[in-house]
């Protein structure tokens, strides 16, 4: 499998390597993007006599070394460098490239790393900037990679959320599981905006060559390279569009652990007969062990969590939303005094909560809290729109008349 970074090198790309030496190139990016050597996008593009002047970091920072919703400010200039720009400050504001900074631009280059699941705001962070670079009259070029855990419309799952609670984990309405690249997620979405694509257009994109849409990145031969810092795995991404839920209550995801996501427990919780209840249901995919684990920060920090283990088994039949909505649902059957939804502010939304904008509306919150079974919050999430498979079956052909 050879990526879009890849491919910059080839002699299929000399159109596209003489538009960006001849341009003034800007880069959103992170560490996690990376070639088949190792090599950064920054590093390709300055090898290519394409150096960018300036480069946008989203979330967790150019290094990512920042945790979640932590704050990132524009790092000290350093001199032999180009000057970089955090696209995740401590406002709202600070999602969108100033009109100052893309005045500077003829050509914005994107090489993100995604791990396929709406919640995780690299996607946003992108639709955000070419979004504003289209209205700004600068081209955009994106380098995709495959979706880690899979682009086969089987593995759709998650209804996607109401228009009034999109948010800045979830933009416009997505599948939580979606199946598709970053750059056919910004094709449709430049599409609906009524954005010409190609080389000629507001988008056009470097597309992964020998990708099998229905194999995770296990077949990739090639390192996985974790774009966040709770985001170790090829196991967390396939865990992530359902371990994510956890976010929005006071159930341990495990950060502060090495098993985020995989491991999911609270002081107040039985992890014994958690496990026993969850393994009772018989949902495909996973082993689910007992567990107990001490956070050092995060939810419960230096406490003992009393909870469950989660290891994929085949990643072929695993539901990770229909899984840990399982999981949450017994859970707060178990302990209901001691099991609480968030309020707290959430990646810059103050008025809704944080499980209302993960689960896309306020419905599966108001099931829980009535005493609604697992099944039913299932039943509830589960549901994905025929029209959104089809979306996902249209999105290579999609990519290649969008194609640098």
């Amino acid at each position: 499998m050879r990526c879009g970074l890849d491919q910059l090198t080839a002699g299929t790309r000399g159109a596209l390597r003489r538009r960006l030496r001849d341009a003034r190139v800007g880069l959103l990016t992170h560490a996690a993007a990376v070639d088949r050597r190792g090599r950064s996008a920054i590093a390709v593009l300055d090898e290519l006599g394409a150096a960018p002047s300036l480069v946008f970091a989203p979330e967790h920072g150019l290094d990512g070394l920042a945790q979640a919703e932590e704050a990132v400010a524009d790092p000290e200039q350093d001199e032999a460098g180009p000057r970089v720009v955090s696209l995740y400050g401590r406002a709202r504001d600070s999602l969108t490239p100033k009109p100052e900074d893309l005045a500077q631009l003829d050509v914005l280059v994107v090489d993100l790393v995604d791990v396929g699941s709406r919640y995780y705001t690299y996607v946003w962070t992108a639709l955000l900037a070419l979004r504003a670079a289209a209205a700004a009259g600068v081209h955009s070029v994106v380098l995709d990679r495959p979706n880690p855990i899979a682009g086969d419309p089987a593995t759709l799952e998650g209804a996607p959320q109401r228009q009034d609670y999109c948010s800045f984990v979830g933009l416009e309405p997505l599948p939580i599981r979606h199946a598709l690249t970053v750059g056919e997620l910004l094709a449709l979405f430049l599409e609906r905006d009524g954005r010409p694509l190609g080389p000629d257009g507001a988008l056009s994109i470097v597309p992964c060559i020998g990708w099998e849409r229905q194999r995770t990145a296990a077949a990739w031969h090639r390192p996985f390279s974790p774009p966040s810092p709770n985001m170790p795995t090829v196991e967390t991404a396939l865990v992530y569009p359902g371990g994510c839920l956890l976010e929005g209550t006071n159930l341990s995801e495990g950060r502060g652990t090495t098993l985020p996501f995989q491991l999911v427990g609270a002081p107040f919780l039985n992890g014994e007969l958690l496990c026993r209840e969850l393994g009772a249901r018989g949902l495909p995919g996973f082993q689910v062990r007992p567990a107990r684990f001490r956070p050092t920060f995060e939810k419960h920090a230096g406490s003992i969590c009393s909870g469950v283990l989660l290891q994929v088994t085949d990643p072929t039949s695993f539901k990770p939303v229909s899984t840990y909505a399982t999981l949450i649902a017994l859970a707060r059957s178990l302990a209901p005094e001691q099991f609480v939804f968030l309020d707290r502010p959430y990646e810059f939304e103050t008025e809704k909560p944080a499980f209302d904008l993960l689960t896309g509306g306020p419905d599966a919150r108001a099931l829980l809290e009535r005493g609604g079974s697992p099944e039913e919050l299932v039943e509830l999430l589960q549901p994905v729109p025929s029209e959104w498979r089809d979306e996902v079956l249209r999105a290579e052909a999609r990519v290649l008349a969008a194609q640098a």
